[in-house]
């Protein structure tokens, strides 16, 4: 899948420009039905968009009643916003993505409830013959300090067995899927002897590595929520990567809360109250890290502490 605007499937439908008298933001205008791709056959493309970083800045001063000043006015005003989280202002911004992503990834991707979405329906389609296959440097075994996360990666060849293993069940998986159709991937029958049982219950046995598609609609401020813990470097590689290219998006669509986002939220870190008096105490010479437990802190909480102050 490619950068390139054509790369839009083909059978979206196909609509004449027309003037507007909305909020129009150029960098964004790039991204309209461009398939970026994502992992091995995924991909993130912007459907539509409503609003800019002045759209935010019109809303705060709605509160009071000011219009636009000058540049430096709206910098300043929209990273007050971001740095006390006053959320309202983002959220007259509304972006629709077309993504396509595995089963697995879509299961984290709808924890987050605060987005409109509908999904390619199994029960309506055949799913076409396509599963995420990991990169060899992406295989790992189970961390021991992390219930939910990876430790040290495998070596190449056991790295090769895992991917032979994740590629034959795949395989099987949707040999079977046809066979309870009889029907293959366009839809034409495979026995005319027989009848293939409902699509909606051939689908049961179907990887959850297997591709699927949605239009995921959502506000700048819920986007936000969604990229800060998605684009973290500890969330999973196989979000991540897809939150790591929306993020490129909003980039070019609101520079100036992207940059606000960055500064107070995604790459800050806050401190807990424990942890707050700690850092005085450090500061002002009466304590050292050997008596941080003596401020209510758990061994894992010094740990992860000390790990964000790492130079």
């Amino acid at each position: 899948m490619s950068d390139k605007p054509e790369a839009m499937p083909a059978d979206a439908p196909v609509r004449e420009q027309a003037a507007t008298f909305r909020p129009v933001a150029e960098g964004m205008e790039k991204h309209m039905n461009v398939y970026h791709p994502v992992l091995d056959h995924g991909f993130i493309a912007v459907k539509d968009y409503m609003g800019d970083d002045v759209s935010v800045l019109q809303m705060a001063r709605m509160s009071y009643g000011k219009g636009t000043k000058s540049v430096a006015d709206d910098r300043s005003l929209l990273r007050y916003l971001m740095r006390h989280f006053h959320t309202s202002p983002f959220e007259g911004c509304v972006i629709k993505l077309h993504v396509k992503l595995p089963i697995f990834v879509m299961r984290q991707w709808v924890r987050h409830r605060t987005a409109s979405l509908n999904e390619y329906s199994a029960r309506y389609s055949i799913m076409p013959d396509e599963f995420y296959m990991p990169e060899p440097s992406q295989l790992a075994v189970q961390s021991k300090d992390n219930k939910q996360g990876r430790g040290d990666n495998l070596t190449p060849e056991q790295a090769e067995e895992v991917l032979r293993m994740l590629k034959a069940d795949a395989q099987r998986n949707f040999q079977s899927y046809h066979q309870l159709l009889n029907a293959d991937e366009d839809g034409k029958t495979i026995d005319e002897d027989r009848a293939g049982i409902a699509r909606e219950l051939a689908r049961i046995g179907l990887p959850v590595s297997a591709y699927t598609q949605m239009y995921w609609q959502t506000n700048l401020h819920n986007l936000m929520h969604f990229l800060r813990l998605r684009a973290d470097v500890h969330a999973q590689y196989e979000i991540r990567i897809y939150a790591d290219k929306m993020l490129e998006i909003m980039a070019d669509w609101v520079p100036m809360t992207t940059e606000a986002f960055r500064d107070y939220q995604l790459d800050a870190s806050r401190l807990s109250r424990m942890e707050l008096a700690l850092v005085k105490d450090l500061l002002a010479g009466k304590a050292t890290m050997a008596d941080a437990e003596r401020y209510g802190m758990t061994k894992r909480e010094i740990r992860e502490f000390q790990t964000r102050f790492e130079v």
